[in-house]
């Protein structure tokens, strides 16, 4: 048996004011998300995006070409309806940071880590006046307290929609302080994701490429660009 696939039934598609939001209709019905509520997104960018989506759709749907109104529906039904409790979870990522956590050894890796890494904490104390330490090994050690409800604060003033974008910013690159660095552009996109990933590069280069790895790793960096876009529109 064929798997069932819904099929476009709409003709045009349009974003239309929404009190103070956007919502995208479909041949005028506006869409809504699946648990049934209405589709409003803050910005006409982000609805733009999502209609965009819908309009490119052939006779067959396909939610994987979707990522924007994927996005804004978690963001909807997920984050808004238990934002306290998402907030700090992504905020608890301060206390175990990556960005924290050193090799010993090898010198090479070590030079590559501080490098990088120390650039990223010393940006985190300068914009949001918040100092991580940096240990060495895999053992954990609390961070400062106050540095940590810092953060936690900047992570509880953003919004729904910033939060959806941003849990993946900080899961996909395992840091905070590198979550609100691609919030903030701190330097270029493709940088930030080099940053997250010195470890990986590191036993590439000792044992060589693996082709599943670098397959995951281009779902993972095509979910982040993703995440930092959707960010960008909110």
């Amino acid at each position: 048996m064929s798997e069932w696939k819904q099929k476009r039934f709409w003709k045009e598609v349009s974003v239309e004011d929404e009190g103070a939001g956007f919502a995208v209709a479909l041949d005028g019905r506006r869409v809504k998300t699946p648990a049934k509520t209405a589709l409003v997104v803050p910005t006409r960018a982000l609805a733009e995006a999502i209609a965009a989506e819908w309009d490119a759709q052939d006779e067959q749907i396909d939610p994987l070409s979707m990522p924007y109104t994927r996005s804004a529906n978690a963001a909807i039904d997920k984050v808004a309806v238990q934002f306290a409790e998402v907030a700090d979870m992504l905020a608890e990522y301060g206390d175990s940071d990556l960005l924290c956590y050193r090799a010993e050894s090898p010198e090479g890796l070590v030079q590559r880590q501080s490098e990088s890494w120390d650039a990223a904490l010393d940006w985190a104390e300068a914009a949001l006046g918040a100092r991580l330490l940096p240990r060495a090994g895999i053992l954990h050690a609390p961070q400062d307290g106050a540095a940590l409800e810092v953060l936690r604060g900047r992570v509880h003033q953003m919004t729904p929609f910033q939060l959806a974008a941003f849990h993946d910013l900080v899961g996909l690159t395992g840091s905070l302080v590198l979550g609100f660095a691609t919030a903030e552009a701190w330097r270029p996109l493709d940088e930030i994701w080099e940053i997250s990933r010195i470890d990986e590069r590191w036993q590439e280069e000792l044992w060589g490429e693996d082709e599943e790895a670098q397959a995951m790793e281009a779902q993972k960096k095509q979910a982040f660009e993703h995440a930092a876009a959707f960010y960008g529109r909110v």
